[in-house]
């Protein structure tokens, strides 16, 4: 057995006095931790405010008498908004979008991303001008959209996944996680055992680059939940409309204006209903993918990483 070493009280007094924190440090934690407090304060009362709302009652909603927890509870606003037959058909559409763009941008960006990577791959910085000239250069909407109609793309589901398949600065900050992750000597190791280029891809950098897949898997996804603007512009058939759309009809559908409605009564309870559902419609369309962080929040600071650096 080891035998426990006794360390003189003088020294383990001397530890101490190390460890304690000088009243500089002190004052800059306790300022510290007052400003992280206000901070969550103000992050925080929005969002717990918006579940309560939603779960209150349109009357005290409309009287503005939601202040922290809901009052007397209620499921009507929930009830307005899965009441309509399309809200079920648009969150089948939206998953079908984001899952299979993802799939497709993910995809695209790691192929693009693996010999941009590589330092031998001949006319590497053309292809990189290439690149990152479409990031500060576009036709525009209308040149754009007169593309998608010449490929015949207007009222189709491609018209919301191919336009976007590659994202350029999603591209570079995969790129760079290879170049600083995996060594080119890997590579030349993996030659002499006769590993080809797609095997040394698909069995070596791939699974090393778990952490940057994920990070762009995110932000692809919520791009595409939350694909709006080229739903109105290249569909026209609510059978391929997405959530975000099908929640705009029935925003626009329950909007009061006081000039149709005389009665103050009357009013005021409209009014309370079609703010009840603005609160509902938040937490219908932004649920699932607030479900989808904590599966990935481990990856994030290490995405904050990639992106510091970009070669």
């Amino acid at each position: 057995m080891v035998e426990k070493q006794n360390i003189p009280t003088k020294e383990m007094n001397q530890i101490r006095v190390k460890q304690k924190l000088t009243f500089d440090d002190r004052v800059y934690y306790i300022i510290t931790d007052i400003l992280l407090i206000i901070l969550l304060v103000i992050i925080a009362y929005p969002l717990i405010f918006i579940v309560s709302a939603s779960f209150s009652d349109p009357a005290a909603v409309a009287a503005s008498r939601v202040v922290l927890w809901p009052v007397d509870p209620s499921l009507a606003g929930y009830r307005a908004v899965f009441s309509n037959p399309n809200i079920v058909r648009g969150y089948g559409n939206t998953i079908f979008y984001t899952v299979v763009g993802t799939l497709i941008n993910v995809s695209m960006t790691l192929i693009a991303a693996y010999p941009l990577s590589r330092r031998e791959l001949p006319w590497k910085g053309f292809f990189m001008f290439l690149f990152t000239f479409t990031m500060f250069f576009g036709g525009g909407m209308i040149p754009t959209f007169l593309l998608i109609n010449d490929l015949g793309m207007i009222n189709t589901r491609w018209a919301m996944i191919i336009p976007g398949a590659l994202s350029v600065y999603n591209m570079i900050l995969t790129r760079t996680f290879m170049m600083s992750n995996i060594p080119n000597e890997l590579l030349e190791a993996s030659r002499i055992d006769g590993c080809s280029d797609f095997r040394f891809f698909f069995n070596i950098t791939l699974p090393l680059s778990k952490a940057v897949i994920a990070v762009i898997t995110l932000y692809y996804a919520v791009g595409h939940w939350n694909s709006y603007f080229s739903a109105f512009l290249y569909l026209s058939e609510k059978r391929l409309y997405p959530l975000q759309l099908i929640l705009r009809d029935i925003l626009v559908a329950n909007s009061i204006s006081s000039t149709e409605i005389t009665d103050d009564a009357i009013l005021a309870g409209k009014q309370g209903m079609a703010d009840l559902l603005k609160y509902a419609l938040i937490i219908v369309s932004s649920a699932p993918v607030i479900a989808m962080y904590p599966f990935v929040q481990k990856y994030f600071v290490k995405g904050v990483m990639i992106g510091s650096v970009k070669g």
